[in-house]
């Protein structure tokens, strides 16, 4: 079994993370069974567990498999929670600014500039989020390509910029107007809406499409 697991670890590495099963993502989130229950017996039991539910905690029922102890329990529970945080934003419908702060809002808090492209349908659905390019704590340098390549392949019919200011101050600079109008100018050609660009902060955001600076950009 644990030259199974070797073998699994080996597989996954080449191959990626779309290669295995749901039991065996499980199976590299335990690292080991029992010497009464093996990891893979344990992860299809785990597996039963989360499709057909009837706990009110998954923890609990994960503890009712023999070999599986609180540490094991509260691994999986929390993969699959972090799992479904990272999934929440897909098909989200952003209307307004606020519809898609709780989505980027954990860049508010990192010490350096992070770009980010989020990618809209035409029904303003999030496809997905990019992250484009991290700078320092007051610039990041933004290539165009980068920001609409996983635009043009989603076939996304517009896109949000966002990026934080860690000095806290939401107001944009004279780069960020000029970055805004170098983008807009980029997927103007592409035939792409730049619906807004949002600059957020652990305590506030700014957007441009509120203070009618997006038609200046374009």
């Amino acid at each position: 079994m644990e030259k199974q697991k070797l073998d699994l670890r080996e597989r996954v590495f080449a191959r990626g993370f779309s290669y295995p099963s749901d039991a065996e993502l499980l199976m590299l989130i335990l690292g080991s069974g029992t010497k009464a229950l093996p990891v893979e017996e344990i992860a299809y039991k785990m597996m039963d567990k989360i499709e057909f539910g009837g706990e009110k905690s998954l923890v609990d029922a994960f503890l009712k498999i023999p070999g599986v102890g609180l540490g094991k329990a509260l691994a999986v529970a929390a993969a699959l929670e972090f799992g479904r945080r990272r999934a929440s934003h897909l098909n989200a419908v952003i209307n307004q600014p606020q519809d898609l702060l709780p989505f980027v809002k954990q860049y508010a808090f990192k010490s350096s500039e992070h770009f980010v492209a989020v990618l809209l349908s035409g029904a303003r659905e999030i496809i997905s989020q990019k992250l484009v390019a991290i700078g320092n704590s007051n610039s990041a340098i933004i290539n165009p390509r980068e920001v609409f390549f996983d635009a043009v392949q989603a076939k996304a019919s517009a896109v949000i910029l966002v990026h934080n200011h860690p000095s806290g101050i939401a107001s944009p600079s004279p780069d960020d107007i000029e970055t805004t109008k170098r983008l807009c100018s980029a997927a103007d050609i592409l035939g792409i809406s730049v619906l807004d660009h949002i600059i957020i902060t652990k305590d506030e955001y700014f957007s441009f499409k509120e203070h009618n600076m997006l038609k200046e950009a374009a």
